[in-house]
């Protein structure tokens, strides 16, 4: 009788173990799970953070102009468009963003206002003289300017910057958009809204103060509605 009661104990502690083992890695399993889906989710929250955190480092450095600078994230690695007066300028706004907690690389696609625009100096032409030998005939000079396409490509890069200041700007002071996960590109004229907002609600409304923004033609509207 003992040994029958004996055995009983034996079964009920093995079945007690049994399941404490199960609950135990359904635990495990259900952390893995959400440990994952908060890093995922942590990406594109810090996408738009390194973003507000380089244009703001950018904008407070005396050494570096930023308001012509343009700075995008994706996946940790910030590309630098725009502007600027210097190479200096260049050189140090690419420190300054690899310096910045959470950025991988820096793509520097920053051009010298001196390459891209004529300023004060003198436009590069090309004269073809036809002047005749006789001295009672005018000069006849053909003239042809080279510099307009390149003062118009620098021109459209430096309001693609202008766009995506002013507006990230107005998405900050908008008291209905919690702006501090939305992320702004602007390409000729186009911006492209990309990051998470709580709402479906601020994400139309995003797009909307986007669209009511000087300069921009055409609004794409990637924001993701946490969930």
């Amino acid at each position: 009788m003992l040994k029958r009661i004996a055995v009983v104990i034996c079964g009920v502690g093995v079945i007690l173990m049994t399941s404490g083992l199960a609950a135990a890695q359904a635990v495990d399993t259900a952390q893995e799970k959400t440990k994952a889906a908060a890093t995922k989710a942590g990406t594109v929250i810090s996408d738009a953070e390194i973003t507000t955190a380089v244009k703001t480092k950018l904008s407070a450095d005396k050494t570096v102009g930023a308001s012509n600078i343009d700075v995008d994230t994706n996946n940790g690695a910030v590309t630098l468009n725009g502007t600027v007066k210097t190479a200096a300028e260049r050189s140090a706004a690419a420190r300054i963003a690899r310096q910045m907690k959470g950025v991988k690389s820096v793509t520097n696609r920053l051009t010298l206002e001196a390459a891209a625009t004529t300023g004060t100096s003198e436009p590069k032409v090309k004269v073809k003289d036809t002047t005749k030998q006789n001295d009672d005939e005018k000069a006849k000079v053909v003239i042809k300017d080279d510099t307009t396409p390149k003062v118009k490509a620098a021109g459209r890069k430096i309001a693609d910057a202008e766009i995506t200041t002013a507006l990230k700007t107005k998405l900050l002071g908008v008291k209905d958009v919690i702006a501090n996960d939305i992320n702004v590109d602007t390409n000729d004229g186009v911006v492209t809204l990309k990051g998470t907002v709580p709402t479906a609600a601020q994400k139309t409304r995003a797009a909307e103060i986007a669209r009511e923004t000087a300069g921009v033609k055409h609004v794409v509207n990637e924001l993701t509605v946490q969930k």
